[in-house]
């Protein structure tokens, strides 16, 4: 099982769409970064060339989010694994 998990991460690697990898990642560890409150009113949809695209409820969650951008940027980034996301567009 170890040398199949080996291959895979050589073969992810070698071809050159690690970072696409790890920017979709971003959308699936959404909830679980931002939590249960904040979760119920947005909705992370999706990654394009490290911002990540992420639809409210309201324009006060956009603006209270916006506010919170870098630190969620950061927390992100460390659950990830990488710096793949750079930026954090609020629609």
């Amino acid at each position: 099982m170890e040398q199949l998990k080996k291959a895979i991460q050589e073969a992810i690697s070698e071809s050159g769409i690690e970072r696409e990898i790890q920017q979709e990642n971003a959308v699936s560890v959404w909830n679980e970064v931002v939590g249960v409150v904040v979760s119920k009113v947005t909705d992370a949809v999706s990654v394009n060339k490290g911002v990540l695209v992420v639809k409210t409820k309201s324009a006060t969650w956009r603006q209270e989010l916006y506010m919170q951008k870098k630190d969620i940027i950061d927390k992100i980034n460390i659950k990830i694994g990488s710096t793949a996301i750079k930026e954090i567009r609020f629609i």
